[in-house]
């Protein structure tokens, strides 16, 4: 399912007054990296992601790769920094980034 352009407006918006929960360094993408992308992506819907890379095909690849072993889809890239979403069926209303907008 890709995102919309409304949906993707809507989710910078929201993006923009995050901080990353996630850093991908040097090491690359390990398994802890994966099990932290999965359980971001569970409780908050929507998430920063740094990429500590210089190059910027690897940071891409590096994007790409999370995104396709995560199920998330890519709203926007800036420099470093990735936001990614993926729709929780059950979100919890206080950690959603999505919820939590809403509400205020």
């Amino acid at each position: 399912m890709a995102l919309t352009q409304e949906q993707k407006k809507h989710f910078k918006s929201i993006g923009h007054h995050l901080k990353p929960v996630l850093i991908v360094a040097e090491n690359g993408i390990t398994e802890g990296v994966l099990s932290e992308l999965e359980r971001a992506l569970h409780d908050h819907e929507l998430i920063k992601v740094k990429i500590n890379l210089t190059e910027r095909d690897d940071r891409q690849a590096v994007v790409a790769e999370l995104c396709e072993t995560s199920g998330s889809e890519l709203a926007q890239v800036i420099g470093k920094v990735a936001l990614l979403y993926r729709k929780n069926p059950k979100p919890n209303k206080n950690l959603s980034n999505i919820s939590r907008f809403l509400q205020a």
